[in-house]
């Protein structure tokens, strides 16, 4: 950080809005805020030491949306494209890329820790948003001696352009898999995620076996740049969001003007547990008509019925609104861990027996208009 000034940029929220403004301390190199020339060419350095990784509070990338809100991108090539790429390097062939820097994004009283990774692969590995990176991990199969490791998708955390606005990086965010002795309490590191450990641990300068991009089901549809995209996550599955909404509120992209509205339900535990929280609140801020953003907190909110506040149960407060915009051709997304779907299919089939509907045929018609996207891992 020797050549880096910090910077506190404090942000306001709407009155009435129900989410939590967290002062962010962001590095930034010393520039003029008044003078928005720099914003397209700025490279923040966001390399740390991973010493102190695990007590560190940063959100990456966040200084620059928060002084202009559309940002040049380049290369437009990568706007030409009819169809997504997809397997360009495969298992058996990965593409060796390089860690540009690794960060711990959530507060100290998170009960877990996630992760932003930002990866270079030089422009050599092209993604479109709502695709996933596979990552092969070092060391050996432990169940086929001799071969290296099994592929571990990660969804991208990035649009198409990176966080560097050039088209060579690729962000994951990843939370750290850590096992605890149900009799002891202790940490037991073998039995720790290996993955997401290793991507977690790594320095900037270390090289990553990568393959992909993979995944179709959760590309943003740009058909309809006024169409409505109802995004709903639990946790890190958050991130193949943060692509769309970089994409949509701050990328200046020629190709795509959103005009629609893109409306973001987020569960997490706490406070300090809101992924990107930040740049969802600029957006807010900046483009009120075309963005919402809710979040349940399930440890300090409460839902109607008195328990824990889940995602689900921010989704019942409002599913008379939902069930309108389905209704009128609205994309919904899904993303996190695979047993976020049970309770969410269960409040839905609930509200629309509450309106006389029959829930298995509104699905059905749903997944017949590709209006209903999963990714659950």
């Amino acid at each position: 950080m020797s050549h880096l000034a910090i910077s506190q940029v404090s942000l306001t929220a709407p009155v009435g809005s129900d989410f939590s403004i967290r002062r962010s301390v962001f590095k930034a190199q010393s520039i003029n805020f008044n003078d928005k020339s720099w914003a397209p060419l700025l490279p923040l350095d966001l390399k740390t030491k991973n010493g102190g990784l695990r007590n560190q509070r940063i959100v990456c990338m966040s200084v620059q949306q928060a002084s202009v809100p559309k940002v040049a991108v380049s290369p437009l090539q990568l706007e030409d494209a009819n169809e997504p790429p997809l397997n360009t390097y495969k298992p058996k062939e990965p593409y060796t890329a390089t860690i540009r820097s690794v960060e711990r994004i959530v507060g100290p009283k998170a009960p877990g820790e996630p992760c932003h990774i930002v990866i270079d692969h030089d422009g050599n590995v092209p993604y479109w948003e709502g695709q996933s990176y596979g990552v092969i991990p070092p060391g050996e199969n432990p169940k086929k001696p001799g071969a290296p490791q099994n592929v571990r998708l990660y969804s991208i955390a990035s649009s198409r352009y990176g966080d560097y606005f050039d088209g060579k990086t690729t962000s994951l965010c990843v939370r750290r898999a850590v096992y605890y002795d149900p009799k002891t309490g202790k940490e037991d590191p073998s039995k720790n995620g290996v993955c997401s450990n290793f991507l977690c641990n790594s320095k900037p300068g270390d090289k990553i076996k990568i393959t992909g991009p993979a995944g179709k089901i959760m590309l943003l549809p740009e058909d309809n740049p006024n169409a409505t995209h109802i995004m709903i996550a639990t946790g890190t599955g958050v991130a193949p969001y943060r692509g769309y909404l970089r994409r949509m509120f701050m990328e200046s992209v020629p190709k795509f003007k959103f005009g629609g509205l893109a409306w973001l339900f987020l569960g997490v535990a706490n406070t300090d547990s809101l992924l990107y929280d930040e740049e969802f609140t600029k957006y807010l801020k900046d483009y009120p008509d075309n963005f919402r953003y809710n979040i349940a907190l399930s440890r300090e909110h409460k839902n109607n019925r008195g328990g824990k506040m889940y995602v689900q149960d921010k989704i019942e407060e409002y599913s008379d609104e939902i069930f309108k915009l389905l209704d009128d051709g609205a994309h919904i997304y899904f993303c996190g861990l695979r047993g976020m779907m049970p309770g969410i299919q269960e409040t839905l089939k609930r509200v629309a027996d509450g309106r006389g509907e029959n829930w298995e045929e509104k699905l059905s018609q749903l997944k017949k208009n590709k209006q209903w996207h999963v990714e659950v891992y």
